[in-house]
């Protein structure tokens, strides 16, 4: 669960602050969606890695969960974000950050996440000298 919440929080603070360098510079947005996107594959990926090279058990049901967790509150986050600090977003948008937007955010943990499980499941491991 606080990989979940860890990760909504982390994707609804980066589009948030996504959405609010769109008001300032409405023609310059592609580093910075580049450079928040590689921050939240690389905070997935690095966390999973690190939880398989802890050797933490039922990990990819941890990170499983955690994807559809921060889906959907990362889209209620960002909905609030925007009302807040950008652009007095009404209850209306909530609809789109409930659907495509949560979609789009538990991919973004889930997919990273399985690559770090992988990698860092082999990462300090001999190799097998039984065979």
């Amino acid at each position: 669960m606080i990989r979940g919440l860890g990760m909504a929080l982390l994707h609804g603070v980066a589009l948030t602050l996504l959405a609010k360098y769109a008001v300032y510079h409405p023609t310059d947005q592609t580093l910075m969606t580049s450079l928040a996107l590689a921050v939240l594959v690389g905070a997935a990926a690095l966390w999973a890695a690190l939880d398989a090279w802890r050797g933490l058990p039922d990990r990819g049901r941890a990170w499983f969960i955690a994807a559809l967790v921060a889906g959907v509150v990362s889209g209620i986050l960002y909905v609030i974000g925007r009302a807040v600090f950008v652009d007095q977003t009404g209850v209306a948008e909530l609809g789109g950050a409930l659907t495509g937007g949560a979609a789009f955010s538990a991919l973004l943990v889930l997919i990273p996440a399985g690559l770090g499980l992988f990698v860092g499941g082999r990462i300090g491991k001999s190799p097998d000298t039984d065979a």
